[in-house]
């Protein structure tokens, strides 16, 4: 999924010196090719950019919980690809989201890390994963400040190098980090770990960047730079394929910026244009990224029904092969016995009468004993089969009456604390309390000290699954709602964390005013629907169905 991410218009930095600007006119003239002068790649160099297996990466960060109200001040550590980088940033908790102010020094030109860098980007990071795009950081002689905010409460920091300011997800460039604060608070602290772009991703490898340096002036704009990379980057991901109105959108936009800075019409339109270009191309390239995958996706699983059925008629030839030779051993089987009776019959023909009797005799006598040794064996492998069936069959029994005494156990110990009973979904306790303050998430001391009691409970069952699930009435915005229901689901997940269930054997997430259990049209109804509902689930109770724990508002 592409999230939203919010990019501050800032100024241009003008008069870059000649070597920083014949590094940037190395690979931007390429994309110039590529969009302006031919607006399309080659068949030949298209099928060999679709060739860049770029996979993407995973890192971890360490993120903290900004509080409402709160201010806090966080320094920025430098990796090993931008060792002589610094920064700090002042972190606010407003009432609706946290405000980030930060700057950043001895912050090198993104070209160093390659021709396809061109500026710096600042990324929140969640707990979870998600990366949202701060904004850009402009350099003004090796410093940059942004001033920027996000509607998350838990993130951390991270500065990569990009190809252009509209990418959704980070590079595998990341230059620097925030470091976690050693006044913040015990159980604040939170590792996040991510997914960031591979570098292959924006390399091209259909012509050598360094090989086109046309047309370059020191005066060109970087966002008409970044507006270049970014409809190549498009190009690369094979957007002609797969997002093809959108990525011919792009090339006109980018001929149009062009035009606007040829016509010298002005910072800001060039800047305007640019940055529009920007933001369709990435668009394209997203586009194309998630077609492509889909597609391969379908490829692949053809080839694997294919080598499926491959697979099934070789089996089915390879059983009436080996079928028919069976026959054919059969018969050769019958023939042979049939040649070697008519000689004994023949043999048999030229003894004595009596001989042959006493040696029919003997035969039959001993054929008799091994049928009835055989039928003995039987009878006794039968009797065992039965013996072990029976206790098979015991040991089930046993177990599902363990799981119904377990489940009865816990129907009892939920009971002591809140009034419980078991159904087909479960079992399903309810909680009638206010727990939440009025229109808020915080959990009052009531809920905290049911929750403790109920995660003292489930701490005895460690293989227990707790999924927790925010409900609201239908009083207010669906926005509103959902982030309020998902907030109360949080902090109830959050608070038996901290009582030590552990975060992997929890679950939390919003469902707002959409599942509703009584009218919305009394007060009484509504008062239902507020709640925040705990399912538990497991083996270990003899039914992996949902159990239901409702923390009403």
């Amino acid at each position: 999924m592409i999230e939203d991410y919010k990019v501050p218009i800032l100024p241009l930095e003008w008069g870059y010196s000649m070597i920083k600007v014949l590094f940037i006119g190395m690979f931007v003239c390429a994309a110039s090719l590529l969009s302006v002068q031919g607006q399309s790649m080659p068949a030949s160099a298209a099928n060999a950019s679709t060739s860049v297996a770029a996979k993407s990466v995973s890192r971890t960060t360490k993120a903290v919980h900004y509080r409402q109200g709160g201010q806090l001040k966080i320094l920025f550590q430098s990796t090993d690809l931008l060792a002589g980088a610094s920064g700090d940033a002042k972190v606010e908790g407003k009432k609706t989201n946290v405000a980030i102010d930060a700057k950043f020094q001895g912050v090198e030109d993104a070209t160093k890390f390659g021709l396809e860098y061109l500026t710096y980007v600042l990324w929140a990071i969640s707990p979870e994963g998600r990366a949202v795009n701060l904004g850009e950081l402009t350099l003004d002689h090796g410093n940059a400040h942004v001033k920027t905010s996000t509607d998350m409460q838990t993130f951390g920091l991270i500065v990569t190098a990009e190809p252009y300011f509209a990418v959704n997800q980070p590079g595998n460039m990341v230059v620097m980090e925030s470091v976690v604060p050693e006044n913040v608070a015990q159980g604040e602290e939170i590792s996040a770990k991510y997914e960031l772009v591979g570098r292959g991703t924006y390399s091209a490898n259909n012509e050598r960047i360094q090989n086109a340096i046309f047309g370059i002036d020191r005066t060109t704009p970087l966002q008409l730079f970044e507006a270049r990379n970014a409809v190549r980057i498009a190009h690369i991901a094979s957007g002609e394929k797969y997002a093809t109105s959108i990525l011919a959108k792009a090339d006109q936009q980018l001929t149009q910026a062009e035009s606007t800075y040829r016509q010298k019409q002005g910072r800001p339109a060039i800047e305007s244009a640019a940055r529009e270009t920007t933001q369709t191309a990435e668009e394209a390239r997203v586009m194309a990224v998630k077609q492509r995958a889909e597609d391969e996706g379908q490829a692949q699983a053809a080839a694997d029904k294919k080598a499926a059925e491959d697979r099934e008629a070789k089996a089915r030839a390879d059983a009436e092969t080996q079928s028919q030779k069976r026959i054919e051993a059969e018969e050769a089987t019958k023939e042979a016995q049939a040649a070697k009776a008519e000689a004994e019959r023949m043999k048999a023909e030229a003894e004595q009468a009596a001989a042959a009797a006493a040696r029919q005799k003997e035969e039959a006598e001993k054929a008799k004993a091994e049928a009835v040794a055989q039928q003995q064996a039987l009878a006794a492998e039968t009797a065992k089969a039965q013996q072990a069936a029976a206790q098979s069959d015991q040991l089930r029994q046993q177990a599902e009456k363990e799981k119904q005494e377990l489940r009865s156990r816990l129907l009892q110990q939920l009971n002591s604390i809140l009034a419980t009973r078991d159904s087909a979904r479960g079992l399903i306790a309810s909680m009638s309390d206010v727990l939440f303050k009025t229109g808020s998430f915080e959990l009052l001391p009531g809920a905290r000290e049911r929750l403790a009691k109920i995660s003292g409970i489930v701490l005895a069952y460690p293989s227990l699954h707790l999924q927790v699930e925010g409900h609201t009435d239908s009083v207010g915005s669906d926005d509103y709602n959902q982030q309020l229901s998902e907030k109360r689901a949080g902090a109830v997940r959050d608070y038996l964390v901290q009582q030590g269930i552990s975060a992997d054997a929890i679950e939390a997430r919003g469902l707002g005013k959409t599942e509703p259990v009584a009218s919305n049209e009394t007060a009484e109804g509504r008062q239902q629907n507020r709640r925040v509902e705990m399912v538990i689930s497991g083996e270990a109770i003899g039914k992996t169905a949902d159990a239901g724990i409702s923390l009403k508002q």
